[in-house]
């Protein structure tokens, strides 16, 4: 059918109608006040397009323009503007899908005020050439858009004479919250807002109570503002996601022009309660780690896991151990954990910002805010209750004994950590003969290794850290905070850096040995194979199976000829000078200050290095429970339960046991797939996300004034050519060049050691990639806000870690 009215269509007819066709459908049906009209189907489309060739837009583009609309086409259209009558709109219908941050709006072409069959089919007649302009094909292409079936079709709909017209978000389309309806109107048609010729009044509504909470402007009154609010609220319930609605005003009433949904916005975990009762506070585990994409359903079914273990190492086992707790959430397929109980306890509310000054300093100032947020008040919590309990849990998993141990002899304490570690390999899974043993094995040791590990790796850690601190309160007056970082240079024991400076000693010796090369990488991977980038996720390949990122690296690596900026000499001469740096201190107080100082610098160097030591281990059993659940995908495979073996990742530990059990998981992987693959577009991810949808970040966080500022994380001074890279695998750092991150794991820091300096966005002091930077020695700045936008690679930049800025230029 070549045209077809449109209060004939409904929702799920994309295919014929194009989105903005099929939701003006919807509405009509759903009783909304749409402006009569029909649509011009994406059969006539592919009957006016069927002998042009694809490979050539410019030419598909002219050809749309210029040729005759075929005979069929032009005659249901004629016929159907003749019943219609009158000035219309005539608008493009795109059937490309909406992905994460990405709308399509406005891509192809709207003509307004058209009149006459002529006219109509001349308008047409562009808006099918629309979808072949630069703007489209460039949109297009930028967000992975395939070409494969694309087509449009065209909504012709009666004028509405608008006295105002404008966009309602049915939420806050800039910090995402929810049922908080903001509009932009101007007088006449709102074509002139979209195209950018008007200034917009500007509104802000309570979309529950009608509250008018912002009001800058008079294009549209109290009683239609309200009205709007209204009408958006129930658009938004009868579609189940917030709208993005283009509406305008005549004599008579409000007309809804066309509804979409709002793409931006961060998805919400599933069952939350009502926010105005119980807002919740989530922090983004993905963004903390440095990992902004999405993880497996696998990867995400394993940290349910070692939830559920902790749980029950503090006496609080939950329902489901597959399921994990109610602090663990997921959304947009990464992993959120929610900090509502810390908050509302009046004893500890001030932790996470705490917390986050040493670890994300960014998001410091935004708990910060959040205290005063009269939704998150305090529901009690006296100190000496909260401290009993917390004591009483540390003491229950044995922290507080390891820590003891560790203050009082550090040396000792982590010569006995590393036999301690042999856990992860010597932890007894059980029988492994058969597929679903496996499942159970995988599952034993998640459960069980974790809380093992926990006390032994995070007590010695944590004496280290304590002791940088007390050192620095200690030393304040002698002291500044460049100096005391600089004691953390060159920091021994931290296994990350034994491994890239591995890395690099492979590269100096097998330099033009290929097969010397290939000998000493495969006895790195045996140590070092079950790393990978985003190694958090376990559902991704480690090195062991591709091996590929590495040699990348080692090629990157003996590029770089200045002896000086060698990784193992700039590393070994921070520790010279940390320890220079350590007695120029120790120079400067006497007595009991004197020696209590060096106790505690002691322990910094003998303890603090051991930061990455957790994740290297856990992620040490990741690889080998990966290698003992991995042989089930090739047995799932093998029944035709899923298309192949690693498409095992892409479920979860239940759906494991029902496809060995006979059920067929095919289409479950399909959808899956399908979601990862959009969730890896997106562009932003919150780090702070409150159940009622605001990205704290954003609506709380100061904006940045002036220069690029962020937090100093390893001191010194270095001007360089920026190189952006928004993952480790998007492109090569020659030696010298600075790195400029979104964030960085231990997957990015064979990069660093040819980095002639470190810009990230997120981080603190304490974050991973501040702490590589000073053990490196090169200067690094991070917490800078959109530092991937605002610089571009091959831009000369002159980075100060010690001021915390970063300069445009020579500095």
């Amino acid at each position: 059918m070549l045209v077809r009215p449109l209060a004939a269509l409904a929702s799920s007819d994309i295919a014929i109608a194009g989105g903005k066709g099929a939701n003006l459908g919807e509405l009509m049906r759903a009783g909304f006040a749409v402006p009569d009209g029909f649509i011009v189907t994406t059969d006539a489309y592919r009957l006016a397009a069927a002998q042009l060739d694809p490979s050539d837009p410019a030419a598909i583009a002219q050809r749309l323009r210029s040729d005759p609309v075929p005979d069929a086409v032009a005659t249901a259209v004629r016929d159907a503007y003749r019943a219609l009558g009158g000035m219309v709109a005539v608008r493009s219908s795109a059937t490309a899908e909406d992905l994460p941050e990405a709308s399509f709006a406005g891509q192809q072409d709207t003509f307004l005020g058209v009149q006459g069959e002529d006219a109509v089919v001349d308008a047409l007649r562009r808006c099918w050439a629309s979808l072949w302009n630069g703007r489209a094909i460039s949109y297009r292409s930028t967000h992975g858009v395939s070409t494969s079936g694309l087509a449009l079709a065209v909504v012709v709909q009666r004028l509405v004479r608008a006295r105002s017209a404008g966009v309602l978000f049915t939420a806050d389309p800039l910090t995402g919250r929810r049922r908080r309806a903001v509009v932009d109107a101007v007088r006449g048609l709102g074509e002139r807002l979209v195209s950018g010729a008007a200034n917009p009044d500007h509104f802000v509504v309570d979309a529950q109570s009608g509250e008018i909470l912002e009001r800058h402007g008079d294009a549209i009154d109290d009683a239609r503002l309200s009205e709007l609010a209204g009408t958006g609220a129930r658009i938004e319930e009868h579609f189940g996601r917030p709208q993005d609605i283009e509406w305008a005003v005549d004599a008579e009433r409000l007309w809804i022009v066309q509804s979409r949904d709002i793409t931006t916005l961060y998805p919400l975990p599933d069952g939350l309660p009502d926010p105005d009762a119980d807002l919740r506070v989530f922090l983004s585990a993905n963004v903390a780690q440095g990992v902004f994409q999405p993880l497996t359903p696998m990867g995400l079914q394993t940290f349910r896991l070692i939830g559920s273990a902790f749980a029950t190492a503090v006496g609080k086992p939950p329902a489901d151990v597959d399921a994990g707790t109610s602090i663990l959430r997921d959304s947009g397929m990464r992993l959120w954990i929610d900090l509502t109980p810390l908050m509302r306890n009046s004893a500890v509310r001030e932790m996470p910002a705490r917390a986050m000054s040493v670890m994300e300093a960014r998001s410091e100032g935004v708990f910060r805010a959040l205290l005063a947020d009269p939704r998150l008040a305090a529901r009690g919590g006296s100190r000496p209750r909260t401290a009993l309990t917390i004591l009483g849990v540390l003491r229950r998993v044995g922290v507080i004994s390891t820590i003891a141990r560790a203050a009082l002899r550090p040396d000792a304490a982590r010569e006995r950590l590393y036999r301690d570690l042999r856990i992860v390999d010597e932890a007894d899974p059980g029988p492994t003969a058969t597929a679903l043993e496996r499942v159970a094995a995988f599952e034993r040791l998640v459960l069980t290794v974790p809380p093992r590990l926990f006390p032994r790796l995070v007590a010695p850690l944590v004496v280290g850290l304590f002791s940088y601190n007390a050192a620095g309160r200690l030393l304040r007056s002698v002291a500044t905070q460049d100096e005391m970082r600089t004691v953390l240079r060159g920091l021994p024991y931290n296994p990350t850096t034994e491994m890239d400076l591995a890395l690099w000693s492979i590269a100096q010796r097998t330099r033009g040995d290929p097969a010397a090369e290939e000998r000493a990488l495969g006895a790195f991977l045996e140590r070092y194979g079950h790393r990978a980038v985003a190694e958090i996720d376990l559902g991704l390949p480690r090195w062991a199976d591709d091996p590929s990122y590495l040699r990348s690296a080692l090629a990157g690596y003996r590029r770089l000829d200045d002896a000086a900026l060698a990784p193992d000499a700039q590393f070994a001469r921070g520790a010279r000078e940390a320890e220079a740096m350590i007695a120029a201190l120790l120079s400067r107080v006497r007595g009991p200050r004197r020696v209590v100082a060096r106790a505690l610098l002691h322990r910094v160097r003998a303890l603090a290095g051991l930061r990455e030591m957790p994740k290297f281990q856990i992620i040490r059993l990741f690889g080998r429970v990966r290698g003992i659940l991995a042989p089930v995908g090739d047995e799932l495979a093998a029944a035709g339960r899923i298309a192949r073996g690693d498409d095992l990742w892409f479920l979860t530990l239940p759906e494991m046991r029902r496809g060995l059990g006979g059920e067929d998981l095919r289409a479950v992987v399909v959808s899956r797939r399908a979601e990862y693959v959009r969730e890896m577009r997106r562009r932003h991810v919150p780090r702070i996300l409150l159940s009622d949808g605001t990205d704290a970040e954003a609506a709380y966080a100061p904006p940045a004034v002036g220069a690029i500022r962020g937090t100093p994380a390893s001191p010194g001074v270095a001007t360089g050519v920026a190189r952006v890279l928004r993952s480790p695998g998007d492109g090569q750092l020659e030696p010298g060049e600075i790195l400029v991150a979104p964030a960085t794991d231990p997957g990015w820091t064979p990069l660093f050691l040819t980095a002639g300096a470190l810009v990230m966005e997120m981080g603190g002091m304490m974050s991973h990639g501040a702490v590589v930077a000073r053990e490196y020695g090169i200067p690094a700045v991070v917490g800078v806000p959109g530092a991937t936008d605002r610089i571009a690679t091959g831009q000369r930049i002159t980075v100060d870690g010690s001021a915390g800025t970063v300069s445009l230029g020579d500095g």
